[in-house]
């Protein structure tokens, strides 16, 4: 089980008791290894989180971590936990340290793999934990998403199940702009659902306050997608359209003498028009900038320490 982890000291200590029961009952019934790990992947917090990782890796065998050199993001934090854990694990079960996933559908996630799946997602099946602004906005961003041609899971985050070959050919895609939820639909393996409730966070405060939620979103779209770009082709050529009209029209009002100030109409005309420009720039210049990160091939994360492999018995 990979867990990404930033300033969760209030949280982590429940997160490693529930985890670790839910581990310890599947080694009971003998549906997965008694060597199976959890890898907490500490993601440059400020508080404790690493010292509390180190302390219940050195009471628990279970229990391993990986700490990164400073904060690389949440998508970066599940990868390199895959990324270490594909070594030796036949399947990968990510979940956030916040308790917010119910991990009672651990078992679950772990009979439909074993009945065949390779990817197995975690879906809420409500959101009545969640406000009605970020109720309404999800389910128009899904929308928004399926418009455009991206194949997402709806109600459907980083709580999921991925086998061995699915973790791999997951990390085969080398983008630096990680939308995951948008890239392990690509991979085209057998898949299913397991439903679950969504409950409060247990402790600590939210790491997606509303600004890391607008951005994650416009990196989804980005992403995946270019239709803001098509959008843009679009408007220019409406906008040109409207121009000749209004161009033939100006010509035939000259021409019958009905020529009339026009300060209003032209000062709407060069704000709109402004507008869009900034607008479209911005959208290009947000792929400008998507290509700028890819084409310098940068480490996505570097790794400080782990307790990984002391753990690990092979």
């Amino acid at each position: 089980m990979v867990v990404p982890c930033y300033n969760e000291e209030e949280v982590l200590p429940e997160t490693v008791k529930e985890l670790g029961t839910i581990l310890q009952q599947l080694i009971q019934v003998k549906k997965i290894d008694p060597n199976s790990k959890l890898l907490f992947v500490n993601d440059g917090s400020r508080d404790r989180t690493w010292k509390l990782i180190q302390e219940f890796s050195s009471k628990h065998e279970y229990v391993t971590g990986l700490k990164f050199t400073r904060n690389y993001g949440h998508q970066n934090a599940l990868l390199a936990g895959m990324s270490v854990a594909v070594k030796h694990a036949d399947m990968i079960i990510t979940i956030d340290a916040d308790l917010q996933d119910d991990v009672n559908a651990i078992p679950k996630m772990v009979d439909a793999y074993l009945a065949g799946n390779d990817v197995v997602y975690g879906v809420r099946n409500s959101r009545k934990t969640d406000t009605v602004f970020k109720r309404r906005t999800a389910l128009g961003y899904y929308a928004l998403m399926k418009k455009l041609g991206v194949n997402l899971v709806p109600d459907s985050a980083d709580y999921r199940l991925l086998s061995k070959r699915a973790t791999e050919a997951l990390l085969q895609y080398q983008e630096r702009n990680l939308f995951l939820r948008g890239m392990v639909p690509l991979i085209g393996f057998k898949s299913t659902k397991v439903y679950y409730p969504r409950k409060e966070r247990f402790a600590g405060e939210s790491k997606y306050p509303l600004g890391k939620m607008l951005h994650f979103a416009l990196d989804g779209i980005t992403s995946f997608s270019i239709a803001p770009i098509h959008l843009i082709l679009g408007t220019g050529i409406i906008i040109v359209l409207i121009s000749i009209f209004l161009m033939i029209y100006t010509i035939y009002e000259k021409l019958v003498g009905n020529v009339v100030s026009g300060w209003s109409s032209l000062m709407i005309s060069i704000w709109l028009l402004g507008g869009i420009q900034l607008i479209s720039l911005s959208i290009i210049g947000e792929y400008v900038g998507k290509v700028f990160t890819e084409v310098k091939h940068r480490p996505r994360f570097n790794i400080e320490e782990e307790t990984f492999s002391q753990h690990f018995k092979d």
